[in-house]
């Protein structure tokens, strides 16, 4: 099938003069999960991790992607023509090295404009340029190869209560209108959903597990515009935007607004969340390049985000105690499918209050399937959970009052040795990092080290990121934050009160085990002024059978003790008795 697909886009570029195509994993909206409309990288190349980029040449085809899908991409493009290609380092364009060493000068490289960024344009542009190749571009590339394409979702949209936002949608959008007069600037173009559905205080489900509604804002001094698919919208939510000045026009007239806006006014916009295709709609007009101050007021949640948060949580701990309690018991009577358990852990969190979906596709990984950083068992390619082993379960809900992400890994028998030395060291980063104290400005690349200290002491590593921003009921991927070793914007952007940012080192030996242990973290003011620490925000028990006390220090072994300590005193009040004496057990001093 992935074959014939190839051959289809193929006859496309020879008729079209193309000797070169990328296709990336995102939207107009440069979403990291796209709605099904926009999986064209998948529809060509069959991988379906979330990160990749494919690029299809008249003789060659290749899928570049970083470590977390290795194993996965390498399984899913058997047979296909489209060769690997890892990427180590995720912000080296090391595919558009690829195409300038590959193509021969005078070739012609075509890209959708609705799905590359502007900044990504000028990249791809400057780099190609070496060997005088064309950069085209064009429209739609599967238009008219892919027949069976799904439509735009009309899913509803509804409104983000007040009670669980904080601040209300006029509030924001005047925080916002003051950094544009700041700027001197009449307009501001939004182009992300979660920073969309934030500023207006409106959830949807038009991406799966990801709250957002397909749309694009553009914020004017006395009005703004929504450009939204109208059917998606009932009467009441159209009635509360306008009466906040934010007015209704049709998505697909984003493209002539922006064309008809006066040639002498200036908008605010960002390169990097800005479509080519509609940066050059405002050619005419001074544009000032901005990182986006709604992502910054999103990513540092207010004191009523933070409170539903640690609410959330609680809930999202019974949940997993009842659903680890159930894999226990049935794995004394049966087998339990990697796929059955997700399910499992789904319904469990349905039962808990404001529970609105999973976060992402829960990752299910037994011994070496633990090992893909991104595994995903389905019922047609399940492993069967049996009591020896590791297993690695990272998964995280959509709650009306916050979004999880957690991961533990548990020993179902005697961990060896080795398996222990790896774990420990994962555990020791995951505390180290957790009972940091920092300055004012300190990076996430800058506390990055001191998850991984441990692992490096023994000559182990991981090549994923540390932990990402998280979103309140929005993207568990969030900006403008992060852990990470290398020189991305995340990473480079400082740690402050209110941010909510996952914590997550692990350890990977391939077909045998993944290790990863992760808790949400929330940047809270320390004792020390204009010094920083974390508050663990996440409340279910850590495996303790796996750990190499030898190894351990009083003050990890202290922060352990009292991490359980407090996991027991939020759970144990909404637990039954059986479930309080497991947790008991689970939590249980060091």
């Amino acid at each position: 099938m992935i074959k014939e697909r190839l051959a289809l886009l193929r006859g496309y570029m020879k008729s079209n003069g193309i000797d070169a195509c990328i296709i990336p994993s995102s939207d107009p909206h440069q979403s990291e999960y796209v709605a099904t409309h926009w999986e064209s990288r998948e529809w060509i190349s069959g991988f379906t991790g979330s990160s990749g980029l494919v690029i299809v040449t008249e003789s060659e085809a290749g899928l570049w992607t970083d470590s977390r899908y290795f194993i996965q991409a390498e399984d899913q493009l058997k047979d296909t023509g489209i060769e690997l290609h890892k990427v180590i380092k995720r912000s080296e364009p090391v595919h558009l090295y690829w195409l300038r060493d590959n193509l021969a000068k005078g070739s012609r490289v075509a890209i959708d404009g609705t799905l590359f960024s502007k900044s990504q344009y000028d990249r791809i542009l400057k780099i190609l340029k070496e060997n005088d190749i064309e950069v085209t571009v064009s429209g739609d590339l599967f238009l008219s190869i892919w027949k069976d394409r799904p439509d735009l979702p009309v899913a509803k949209v509804f409104s983000h209560d007040i009670e669980y936002a904080g601040i209300s949608r006029a509030e924001k959008i005047t925080e916002v209108k003051a950094e544009m007069e700041s700027n001197n600037a009449e307009y501001m173009l939004v182009s992300t959903l979660d920073d969309i559905a934030w500023l207006l205080n409106i959830r949807g489900s038009d991406i799966r597990l990801n709250p957002v509604v397909i749309s694009y804002l553009l914020i004017g001094l006395d009005k703004s515009y929504l450009f939204i698919n109208k059917e998606k919208l009932d009467s009441e939510i159209t009635a509360q935007l306008e009466s906040d000045n934010v007015y209704i026009k049709p998505y697909s007239a984003i493209s002539q607004a922006l064309s008809q806006l006066d040639d002498s006014s200036t908008i605010l916009l960002s390169k990097n969340t800005t479509s080519v295709a509609m940066y050059q709609k405002v050619t005419g007009i001074i544009k000032h390049d901005k990182k986006s101050i709604i992502s910054h007021l999103k990513g540092i949640k207010n004191p009523t985000e933070c409170d539903n948060y640690r609410r959330c949580m609680v809930r999202d701990g019974v949940a997993l105690t009842h659903a680890f309690m159930w894999l226990e018991a049935e794995l004394q009577q049966r087998g339990v499918p990697e796929y059955e358990f997700a399910d499992v852990i789904a319904n469990c969190r349905s039962k808990q209050a404001h529970y609105h979906d999973e976060s992402f596709d829960a990752i299910v990984g037994y011994k070496g399937n633990g090992a893909i950083v991104h595994y995903r068992a389905t019922e047609e390619e399940s492993s069967t959970i049996l009591n020896q082993g590791a297993l690695l379960v990272d998964s995280g809900g959509q709650y009306l009052d916050g979004t999880t992400d957690i991961t533990r890994t548990i020993s179902l028998d005697e961990p060896s040795e080795d398996f222990k030395q790896a774990y420990t060291n994962v555990l020791k980063g995951m505390i180290a990092l957790t009972m940091s104290r920092f300055p004012d400005g300190t990076t996430g690349a800058q506390l990055d080290v001191l998850a991984r200290q441990h692992l490096w002491s023994s000559g182990m590593n991981y090549l994923h990121g540390t932990g990402q921003g998280v979103g309140f009921f929005l993207n568990v991927h969030e900006g403008p934050q992060g852990f990470s070793t290398g020189a991305t914007a995340q990473a480079q952007t400082a740690i402050q009160p209110g941010m909510v940012t996952s914590n997550e080192p692990g350890y990977y030996l391939e077909d045998h085990y993944g290790i990863r242990i992760e808790n949400l973290i929330l940047c809270v003011e320390s004792e020390y002024e204009k010094f920083y620490q974390f508050e663990t925000i996440t409340y279910f028990p850590i495996e303790i059978r796996s750990i190499n006390y030898e190894i351990m220090t009083k003050a990890e072994i202290g922060w352990l003790n009292d991490y359980h300590a407090t996991v027991l005193d939020k759970l144990s009040p909404h637990l039954d008795e059986n479930a309080q004496k497991w947790l008991v057990e689970k939590c249980r001093s060091i």
